[in-house]
């Protein structure tokens, strides 16, 4: 009996975190396009961003909501093209942070 309870409290905590990451990368996509609006750059197709908050909130998903990682695996992906719009539309803009090095110095 306290080793599934254990297991049960282990997994608890598991999916607790996870959707913590979730929320953590929503919060960053809403921000992101709110940005982007501020500053009157292109946020890409408005279906990419609400179809990824969609994503996160219906309950219909490839794997179970106690484990959300598609669900960050989607916004993840909708962040990225919000940013990449925002990168076309500068002509010279950068997608690298300031301050970065290029990565092509790997030795083989």
């Amino acid at each position: 009996m306290e080793s599934t309870t254990v297991l049960l409290t282990v997994a608890a905590v598991l999916a607790a975190a996870v959707l913590a990451g979730a929320v953590a990368v929503l919060v960053r996509l809403v921000r992101t396009r709110r940005e982007l609006r501020r500053a009157g750059l292109p946020t890409g197709p408005r279906w990419v961003f609400w179809g990824a908050v969609l994503y996160l909130v219906l309950p219909a998903d490839l794997l179970p909501d106690p484990v959300y990682l598609d669900d960050i695996g989607v916004l993840l992906l909708a962040l990225r093209s919000l940013r990449g719009s925002a990168g076309k539309a500068l002509p010279g803009a950068s997608s690298r942070r300031p301050g970065r090095q290029p990565a092509d110095d790997y030795a083989p």
